[in-house]
């Protein structure tokens, strides 16, 4: 196998900002699998929110979200989850890697970067094996708010509790980043 081109910290690649033919193969794989996890998640919400308004989604996230990261970590090869700085599930919590790539996306957004663009792919040592490593940016929508935000209904609160006892994921703004895929994969 070639060896990839490490990608550091200190550089990332946007969906669109480098032709496709110049990313190592295994970062566009990783972006085909956020996009199938997001393509997966985002409908299942939609409709849980039209049959019974916000109450309703918290509780098809809290089913819907973990099962289709499981189908993508089994049917792709890649360990799939989405962390965050201020998780709400107990499995959104960031190691190391992640927390600093949050907080890159971080200072990338207060500088201006467009959110919806943020990724990185790096390949890292874990227990001494080489592991590829990939995050992209999940940035807050207005539909988000209504869970996610400054002002959430009680009702939606409870529920949020009710599943998520330990609930960070609160006070978030149009834009702001709410977390991140996260995948990860030994290198072979």
């Amino acid at each position: 196998m070639k060896k990839l081109i490490l990608i550091t910290a200190l550089t990332a690649f946007t969906f669109n900002a480098m032709a496709q033919d110049t990313l190592p193969e295994k970062q566009l794989e990783a972006r085909q699998v956020a996009k199938q996890f997001l393509g997966s998640l985002k409908p299942e919400l939609g409709k849980a929110m039209k049959s019974g308004g916000p109450v309703h989604a918290v509780g098809t996230c809290y089913e819907i979200s973990p099962e289709i990261a499981d189908k993508l970590t089994k049917s792709t090869g890649w360990n799939v989850n989405r962390v965050s700085l201020k998780p709400r599930a107990t499995t959104a919590s960031a190691d190391s890697w992640e927390t600093q790539t949050l907080q890159w996306f971080d200072a990338q957004a207060a500088a201006g970067k467009d959110v919806t663009k943020l990724e990185k792919f790096e390949i890292v040592k874990v227990d001494g094996q080489d592991t590829y490593r990939y995050m992209k940016a999940i940035p807050t929508g207005d539909v988000c708010l209504t869970c996610h935000g400054t002002a959430v209904p009680a009702n939606v609160t409870a529920k949020i509790l009710e599943l998520y006892p330990d609930d960070k994921a609160t006070g978030y703004h149009k834009g702001e980043i709410r977390g991140a895929f996260s995948f990860k994969q030994a290198a072979q």
